[in-house]
This record gives structure tokens, sequence and C-alpha cells, in this order.
């Protein structure tokens, strides 16, 4: 028992003595080494494991871009703000509260000095943590600490250049490359001291654009790392560099070295260099074939094979080099076959195939083409905007050739006897036939597994959906298993028929379901060919201006003088439309004097001057100095309709409009006419006039401003508009007065008016005003703006009415300038909860 005290006694003697003899205050061998070891091999050693695989996750999800200038580090500064006491990476923040910890619970600062020489550890750590987790003005408090604080710490370099990093991120981009320039002048640095500080001060330079300063820190930085992965790298920035500046010779030479290290650094730079060499490669000196079978090199080893969409790329932009423009196309495609190794490449194969495209004048696929360019594209460049232009500019040609080549193919079988009808369907049918039978017969047929799991492929075309397939499979299961009877353990039943027999009945079954099958029917197609005049001549009028349309924007838009030309001159042939007739005529004019046919030119311009002697084409041949300053110049005529507007002479506008919009069609004048008239109808007849104008508006100009500005109007401001209910509060501001008057009663609108204008100068209400604003077509209204409140609207009315200078009879409606605005939009004045007296 005795034993048992003494023994637990002396237990909490020495637990006791451990515990004080750990103690950060005291400067004792024993404290200082248990603290350094603790935090080195628990705290430090965790937090340094939880940056590392911080690290990995930030390059696994970093995506290069290898047709821009890479960035010597791969880490996405993210401009996103986040929450307070919330991290980005959960690695980071675990090593950044280990670095905390260690400092917290392992400091040893004793009279004035730090014991454990751990802690600048600490405070790196702390630092890097911050860096990667993008908070860079604490970041660059911890590295600044560790040089305050411990100018003799072995880390003091690396502090040094860590916190020159952070400067650059901050854009102290000329702060951080003096002081990398003093930290390089230092002795006795480690190389990877130098290879760091040497790397961080290339990307100032590139940051300041000052691409020819970055090679030489970059060249040493690349020579003194001891990180393959980074010397890859270095080499493949310093190649691009060279690049940049026009120095082939030298990118070259980089390059070789980024191949030369093979394995011993990341793949991905090794093909990059390979494909950087191809596109430097000087086609003019003749050994054009060494570069043919390099690349074929590349597309046969089995190593290369994740990168084969970049090689197929490059041989296909080989082919395009030489001319081989269907060869490259092929290239280009298998290269959008393969899997993705290059987030950027897909966009520009399909660029490059869309252009290739576009300058053989095949529109409709170019934009295609282009449609996927900008879905494999960041929005944010300044390409895709670039390419979108492009793109809407395809709008209306790929909207008027369909319509041109459809119309056309309907009128050609409306014009053809029914005899040629019945064989021209026959013969499409027949095809159509033959077809689906190769398809049923080519399709692999398979049974539903048991397990319900569908086979490899289903997903794309439910073969219940097919009936040729399913006739295929009930033949299938014929010829196995014979007739058998809806029952149970049918595979085992005994069943007597006559197989052969039953097989050759059930062979035609297939051909049953074909023969009645409404497309194989060549009266499905000539039932629906229109003979109605009516419809028919709604398809020639807006297949005409389509081809009108069509040779416009080929001779204006894209110099594409041959198709402009073909265009108009079948138009001219084909169409009776007057109104298309002459600009076309006017058109083909410039079309022949472009491409020096002058004797076509010549009496094009006899044709328009004998037949259109009055007509503004025929003074603009005789006169083109003088045309713009004529009176009937479309210019000219719009800003003369626009003041009418200004004047509410709406129903005017609208007409005049109809009339010069028939005179000047395709001129670019059309569309600025069409938005007129919508604001017109809008004014004059209400809101859901305004709303159909603007959409023929949009519908019928989609790519011009004034189309796009129709849209806009309708997605948002019409909405708004619709929903606009009458403010009955009586707190209102801004009131008017309003005298309702028919149209024929104009005269007496405009006596009121210099009456009520009379009062308001005797009696200085000078902030009132009047105007006469129209209505409808029927009515209008003589306003009193200016009115602070209700109560002074009723007592200027009622001044107008008893005093004797004046006498107005006619008894006026109160209304809030709020309330107004909704009447003139909805012209909905009956609807006012105050009717007028």
């Amino acid at each position: 028992m005795i034993l048992n005290i003494f023994s637990r006694l002396i237990f909490f003697l020495i637990l006791a003595g451990s515990i004080t003899g750990c103690s950060r205050k005291k400067n004792t061998f024993l404290n200082r080494n248990w603290h350094a070891v603790t935090t080195e091999y628990n705290t430090l050693y965790n937090g340094n494991l939880g940056l590392e695989r911080g690290k990995e996750e930030l390059h696994q999800n970093y995506a290069d871009n290898y047709w821009d200038l890479l960035p010597i580090e791969r880490l996405q500064v993210d401009e996103n703000i986040i929450l307070p006491d919330s991290v980005r990476n959960q690695n980071f923040g675990y090593a950044e509260e280990k670095a905390v910890k260690a400092i917290q619970r392992h400091s040893m600062l004793i009279e004035g000095k730090e014991r454990n020489p751990q802690i600048d550890e600490a405070y790196l750590l702390l630092g890097k943590a911050r860096y990667y987790e993008q908070r860079f003005i604490p970041a660059l408090e911890a590295f600044n600490y560790i040089l305050r604080r411990y100018p003799a710490s072995n880390n003091i370099i690396h502090a040094r250049v860590w916190r020159e990093k952070t400067h650059m991120r901050l854009d102290n981009n000329r702060l951080a490359v003096n002081n990398l320039k003093n930290v390089l002048k230092l002795k006795y640095l480690e190389e990877q001291d130098i290879a760091d500080a040497s790397a961080t001060m290339a990307q100032a330079y590139i940051n300041l654009r000052h691409l020819d300063s970055a090679i030489t820190p970059l060249q040493q930085a690349a020579e003194f790392t001891r990180k393959k992965a980074e010397k890859g790298r270095y080499f493949y920035i310093l190649g691009q560099l060279h690049n940049r500046l026009a120095e082939t010779e030298a990118a070259n030479k980089a390059f070789d070295e980024v191949i030369a290290l093979n394995r011993k650094s990341p793949r991905v730079y090794m093909i990059n260099a390979y494909v950087q060499k191809a596109r430097n490669f000087d086609y003019a000196q003749g050994e054009n074939y060494k570069l043919r079978e390099l690349l074929e090199e590349l597309e046969e080893d089995r190593e290369n094979r994740p990168f084969l969409d970049k090689i197929y790329f490059q041989i296909g932009e080989y082919y395009n080099r030489i001319d081989s423009t269907d060869t490259a196309i092929s290239y280009y495609k298998q290269s959008l076959r393969q899997p993705a190794s290059d987030l950027y490449l897909k966009s520009i194969n399909y660029e490059i195939l869309a252009n290739i495209n576009f300058d053989r004048s095949n529109y409709t696929l170019a934009s295609k083409y282009y449609d996927s360019t900008l879905t494999e594209m960041d929005p944010r460049l300044r390409e895709f905007r670039t390419i979108k232009k492009k793109r809407d500019n395809l709008e209306d040609v790929i909207k008027y050739e369909g319509i041109a080549y459809k119309n056309d193919s309907i009128l050609q079988l409306s014009q053809m006897t029914p005899a040629e009808q019945l064989d021209y369907f026959e013969d499409y049918t027949t095809g159509l036939r033959n077809k689906m039978e190769v398809d049923a017969a080519t399709v692999p047929f398979n049974l539903p597994e048991i397990n319900n799991q569908p086979a490899a492929g289903s997903a794309r075309k439910f073969y219940f959906y097919s009936e040729a397939r399913v006739q295929r499979g009930k033949q299938e299961f014929l010829n196995r298993w014979g007739e058998r009877p809806l029952a149970d353990n049918w595979r085992w039943a005994q069943v007597s028929f006559e197989q052969d027999n039953e097989v050759a009945d059930n062979v035609g079954l297939s051909e049953e379901i074909l023969d009645n099958d409404p497309r194989l029917d060549p009266n499905t197609y000539i039932n629906k060919i229109p003979t109605e005049k009516s419809v028919l001549d709604t398809l020639i009028r807006d297949r005409d201006f389509a081809y009108y349309q069509l040779g416009v924007i080929y001779k204006e838009n894209y110099g594409e003088y041959a198709m402009a030309k073909d265009k108009l001159e079948t138009l001219v042939t084909n169409s009776s439309e007057e109104r298309l007739i002459l600009p076309a005529k006017y058109n083909l004019y410039e079309l022949y004097e472009t491409t020096g046919d002058h004797r076509k030119a010549e009496a094009m311009k006899q044709e328009i001057l004998q037949e259109y002697p009055d007509s503004r084409y025929a003074a603009y041949i005789e006169n083109p100095g003088k045309f713009s300053t004529q009176k009937n110049s479309p210019e000219v005529v719009y800003d003369s309709l626009y003041l009418k507007f200004e004047h509410q002479n709406f129903d005017e506008v609208i007409t005049e409009t109809n009339r010069y919009i028939s005179e000047f069609n395709g001129d670019p004048i059309v569309p600025k006419l069409e938005l007129l008239k919508a604001q017109a109808s809008g004014r004059l007849l209400g809101l859901k006039a305004y709303k159909t104008a603007l959409n023929y508006v949009a519908l019928t100009y989609p790519q011009t401003a004034e189309g796009k500005k129709a849209q806009n109007t309708l997605n948002t401001t019409i909405p708004q508009l619709k929903d606009l209910k009458f403010n009955t509060d009586s707190l209102q501001k801004n009131y008017k007065l309003l005298y309702d008057f028919k149209l024929e009663d104009k005269e007496a609108a405009l006596n009121l008016e210099k009456t009520i204008k009379e009062a308001i100068f005797e009696v200085g209400y000078g902030h009132l005003s009047v105007s006469v604003d129209v209505y409808n077509p029927e009515k209008l209204f003589l306003m009193v703006h200016g009115l602070e409140n209700k109560k002074r609207a009723l007592g200027f009315a009622e001044l107008l009415a008893i005093n004797e200078d004046y006498l107005v009879k006619k008894e006026p409606l109160v209304i809030s300038s709020e309330n107004y605005r909704i009447v003139q939009i909805k012209k909905n004045l009956d609807e006012f909860p105050e009717p007028i007296k």
C-alpha cells in the first residue's frame, strides 16, 4: 500500500516536471528542443502536407492556353470576392491553420528574441498558404514579418523571393523587379533560389510588357532550376517570348531544349514544342517533306495518343499551307473527333473550318461552324466578339438563301405536269424505300436482356420507334423460335407448326408495312404542292425579295460580285415586281462598272435612263455628285419625316413612310423608316399597335441596328409598359389639366390654348406650360403642365372658369403626370377612375 502511494507520487512529480520543463517562457535546452521538434515534425509537417495537396489540386484544375503566352506560375487568380471566414481551398485553409497553431503554441519569444528556430518556417508556411489562397495582403504581412524579425534566418532569401511574388500579384511589378535585382546580387545563393527569383522577375517584366527584358532572367531560371517540370515550362515560355519578338531561330532552340527533356518533363510541353516548331517552319525552303515526316512520326508514336488532337490539327495546318485544303479539312475534323487535350483547340478548329467555308462562299455551313466556335470559346475573349459579329452578319444570308431555295423548289414542282410530278416522286420514294430496307437489314437487332438493360447505342434511338427494326426483330424471333403462344415456359412448350410456311407468311409482313407507309406514297408529296394562285404569288414575291436581298448582301457586305450578279440577273429576268426591278438594275449597273464589264454597264445605264427617267437612280447616274443634296435623297426624306414626328403629325408620318419604304426598297434607310413608323403607330394607336409594328421590324430586319433595337424594346420595355396601372395615391406630385377635344374641333383647342397662355402670363404662373397633344386619330388633348399637386390643379381650373377675363366653360380632367403617361401609352382614357365631366 505504501509502495503504491510512493509510485503515484513519483509519477505526478515527473509529469509536473515535464509540463513545467516545456514552458514557452523558459529559455532552456529542453524547452527549445521540445518545441522545435514538435513544431517541425508535427504541426508544420501536417501543414506542409496540406499545402502540397492544395497545390496539386490547383494544378489539376488549371488549364493552360498554349495558344497564348503561358504564365510562369500555374495559378489562376480568381477575381470573385469570398465571404469573411471562408476559404477557396480547404487544403490551404488547413495549412494556414497549422501555421497559426505552430506560432501560437510553440513560439518562444523571450527577451525580444525568438528561441524556437522553427517559427520562421511557420511564418513562411503561413505566407504561402495565404498566397495560394489569393489573400495577398495578409501573405505580404507574413513574409515581411520574417524579414523584419528573423534577419539571420536561413529562409531569408526564400522569404524575399516570395515577398516579391506577392508584390507582383498586387501589380507592383516595378517594385518586384528592383527588389529581385538586389536579391540576385547576393552571394552564396542556392541554385533554386536563383531560379525562383529569376522566374519571378521574368513574369514581372512580362506583366510590364517588356518581353525582351524577360528573356535573360527566364533563361537563367531554366538553367538553374532543379525541377524538371519547371525547366520544361520555362524553356517553352522562352520559346514563346522569342516568337513574339520574331526571333524564330532562338525560339526553335528553346523548343529543342523542351524536346530534349523528353520524359523528364510533362509530355504536354514536348508536344506543344513540336507544334510551335512546326508553326515556325519555313515553307519556302523547299524541304516541306521533312515537316510532313516529323508530324507523321508524332502521329504514329503510341505515347502521343493523348495529344492526337494537337497532332492532327498541325497536320491539317501543314496541308492548308501547301493549298491542299480538302486534305487539311479532313485532318481538322479528325482533330475534333479526338478526346480534347486542349480546351482552346476545339474553338480554333471550328473557326478555321468556318473561315474555309466562308472563303468558299458556303455561308450556311460557315455559320454552323461559327456557332460551334462560339460554343467552345470563352465569351470574355476579344476574339469572341469579333467572331460573333461575323456570325451575326451571316444571319440574313442564311435566311434568304433558305427562302430562295425552298420557294424555287416548290415553284419548280408546281410547274410540272401531273405525270412529271408522279415520275419525280416515284423516283424519290423508291430511293427512300431502298434506304429504309438497307437500314433495316444492316442495323443489328438485339432482344432486350433479361435485366432490361438497353443495348449500347439504344439511348439514341429506341428500336420500337423504327417500324422496320420492329419487323426485323419479329422475323428473327420467328426464324429462331417459330410461332409461340403467349404462355409461361414458352421456350419448352410443345408446339406443332409448319415453320417454313409460317416464316414465308411473315416475310411479307415487312413489305406490307412498307407499302402502307405514307412516306413511300408519291401522292403524299404531290398533294402538298400548292395550286392556289394566291399561294404561288406569295411564294414568287418572297423568293424575288430574297434574291434581291442576297444580291445586295453579296455585293455590299462580302464583295462576292459574281454571286451578286447571278442573283440580281435572275431576279431581273424572272421577276415582274416593279419595286425590285429598278433597284436591282441599278445594283447591276454598279456591279458591271466595278468588274470592268463596261458594255453591260452602258446597256443597263440606258435602260434605267429610258425606262425610269424620273427616278432617283436615274438622277444619281446622271449627276452622282448632287444626289446626296437632292430633296428626295433617303437621308433628307428621313430627317423631314422625323421632324414631322416631333411635331406629332403621326398620321402623316405613317402614310409617308409607307410610300418611301416602297420607293427606297433595298436602301439601308428602310429599317430606319420602319422603326420610325412603328414609333408613330405607337404614339397614335397605342401599345398594341406599337408592339405589332416593333415585332415586324425585329423579324424583318434582325441584323440591323433598328431590328436589334426593336427586339430589345419588345423584350424589356413592352412587358413593363403592359403591366402599367393607374396610380390612385392622393400624394402624387406633378399634375396636369386635360381638356378633351375631337379632332375636328382642333381650332377650338388652339383658341383655348391661346386663352390659357394669356392667363398664365397675367397671373404670373411662369412655371406652367400648355401644349396640344395628339391622343388618337379622332381625338386630341389640350394640356396644362407643371401643377404641383391636385389641389393646385383644381384651383387653377377654377380660376380659369370664374375669372371674367377667361370664363373657360369646358371642364378639365385633373390627372397626374404618371397617369397621363399611362393614358397616352395604352389609349385607355375611358378606364381612368375620374371620368371627364
